[in-house]
């Protein structure tokens, strides 16, 4: 915002990623002009999905996320992972889905395991404030197949930390690379955007100027 840059965090409501991906595609097709669509983690999933039928995104930014192809699920792809110790430190909980008492499955990363797992490269007191303040999301998060991926018509990026014990270095690397985007690397952890704040929002600037650069070209 500091660089003239209208930002929206918009909070996902994790519910799954054709759930999720509904609301963001909703959300961006609500914002006027250019959109430059940026994903952490799950995020990344998210904006891989909502913006296929989004007219107004040209960029897409991946910090330390996932960008699956069409048909694949996150649970899977974690499970070739060799870098990420997340399934080890997911609690399962439950939540009401509002149709009588009915119960669906959700997951939130043991408050013991997310400084390791999550937040290493930050003091333990921050990471267990943000342990604290976790948001659940959903197993269909992790089970849903994806739908057809917008990497493959839009220009992406990708921050990748290279101590990323969530999401895995291995896995976040593999996609960038498959997705065909610029990628930055930093001895970073899984919140490489809470440790090196400066350093992610400097990758999204250039991103920024590079659309609109290539905006002026065509115009």
């Amino acid at each position: 915002e500091a660089e003239g840059v209208r930002v929206t965090a918009p909070a996902v409501p994790l519910r799954g990623i054709s759930n999720d991906s509904a609301f963001l595609n909703s959300l961006i097709d609500q914002t006027p002009g250019p959109v430059l669509a940026v994903g952490h983690s799950y995020g990344g999933a998210v904006i891989t999905n909502a913006a296929t039928d989004a007219d107004n995104v040209v960029v897409l930014v991946f910090v330390s996320a996932f960008a699956p192809d069409e048909g694949e699920r996150l649970g899977e792809i974690e499970d070739g992972s060799k870098d990420s110790v997340l399934n080890a430190a997911l609690m399962p909980l439950n939540y009401p889905t509002g149709e009588g008492q009915q119960t669906a499955a959700e997951f939130a990363v043991d408050p013991e395991k997310f400084h390791d797992a999550f937040a290493a490269d930050l003091p333990e007191e921050q990471a267990a404030v943000m342990a604290a303040t976790q948001r659940p999301v959903a197993e269909a998060a992790f089970s849903e197949p994806n739908g057809e991926p917008a990497w493959k018509k839009l220009p992406s990026w990708a921050v990748v930390a290279r101590a990323d014990k969530a999401a895995g270095t291995d896995v976040v690397r593999s996609m960038a690379e498959r997705a065909g985007a610029t990628i930055t690397e930093a001895e970073g952890s899984h919140v490489i955007m809470v440790s090196w704040p400066q350093f992610v929002a400097d990758v999204i600037l250039t991103v920024v100027a590079a659309a609109l650069q290539n905006k002026s070209k065509r115009s």
